[in-house]
């Protein structure tokens, strides 16, 4: 358990048990009612508590004392300590949300977060590599092997054991599978082997809120996926597989904390920038565009909710034109 988890865990048992148990509830309503996932109930849950400890030590009992004076020193001390703008922005959300379902729940007079102003955050160009940047990264498994095969694959050295074999082939169907279909890390890792169509090559994502969408993929991710699950997998296979797609190297399904591991360090092997899956993902996006794809084909490619979500890559695509307008037209 992290820091953070066992801080948090110790700080909602010392609080009075009227917020323990709002904390709970909340929690609850969040995972069950709202659909949210695992690692937005850890947020919230602990911007809750850390709101609801502000709260005792300036005299509060129980959820109904808290008062829109609170709820603003409280974010007002968060940002003294040097709290970045995208969390500052997350933390005022956490106690809009908390507020207004304590205010239906009958647990706060008045929802008295509603006033609370958010955080301006400065939004960011993400970070994308070049197409031959991108096709370098998903081809580094195995560039220190003897020629690949007929379809571009990775072939282990004789001496390499089975496992090192396998888990080349798995590194190679990760990458391939993260560029050419934009998901996120952890929608990959939560992949079943079911969840691939071979015949119309396409996979079946589970993304945030439990929203499921289909998304196509190539020929070079096809031909990847195809030598894991027949040579690398089997390697690699136990007790623990289940249906899991890719497994990490003792047969459990792979974690997205392995797999962005995988992603930075096949990075640093061939030499481009720092990158992460969702750097992958940002890539895989803007190339998209780039080639002249429909924006809201995109979102649904990326599984936004919104359109806003998508046409930052416009941004992206856009500050590229720009570049290229300045080096290259001799009227600058």
């Amino acid at each position: 358990m992290s820091r953070r988890g066992t801080g948090t865990r110790v700080t909602h048992q010392a609080l009075p048990p009227a917020m323990r148990d709002a904390v709970d509830e909340f929690a609850s309503h969040l995972a069950q009612v709202r659909n949210r996932s695992a690692h937005t109930v850890r947020a919230y849950v602990a911007d809750l508590v850390s709101l609801l400890d502000h709260a005792v030590r300036m005299g509060c009992t129980e959820p109904a004392d808290l008062e829109l004076g609170i709820l603003r020193s409280w974010l007002a001390k968060q940002r003294t300590t040097g709290a970045a703008h995208s969390s500052s922005a997350r933390r005022a959300a956490a106690a809009r949300t908390f507020s207004g379902w304590a205010h239906r729940s009958g647990l706060l007079a008045t929802d008295v977060a509603a006033p609370l102003a958010t955080p301006k955050t400065r939004r960011e160009l993400p970070v994308v590599l070049r197409a031959d940047q991108a096709a370098a990264l998903v081809e580094a498994p195995g560039g220190g092997t003897p020629a690949p095969d007929d379809a571009g694959l990775p072939v282990p050295r004789p001496e390499a054991d089975a496992v090192t074999g396998a888990v080349l082939l798995r590194d190679r169907a990760l990458l391939e599978i993260l560029y050419a279909t934009g998901a996120r890390i952890s929608e990959v890792c939560g992949l079943d082997v079911p969840d691939v169509d071979h015949e119309r090559r396409v996979i079946r994502v589970l993304g945030k809120g439990n929203r499921e969408r289909t998304v196509p993929y190539g020929l070079p991710a096809q031909r990847a996926i195809d030598r894991w699950l027949a040579v690398g997998r089997p390697e690699l296979a136990g007790s623990a597989s289940d249906r899991a797609l890719f497994l990490g190297a003792r047969g459990g399904r792979l974690h997205p904390t392995m797999g962005r591991r995988i992603v930075a360090g096949y990075a640093r092997t061939a030499g481009l920038p720092p990158t992460s899956p969702h750097g992958l993902r940002h890539s895989a996006a803007t190339h998209l565009l780039d080639g002249g794809a429909d924006l809201r084909a995109v979102q649904e490619l990326l599984g936004h909710a919104s359109l806003a979500s998508t046409q930052i890559y416009t941004h992206v695509s856009m500050e590229r034109l720009r570049a290229a307008y300045r080096q290259a037209h001799p009227r600058t």
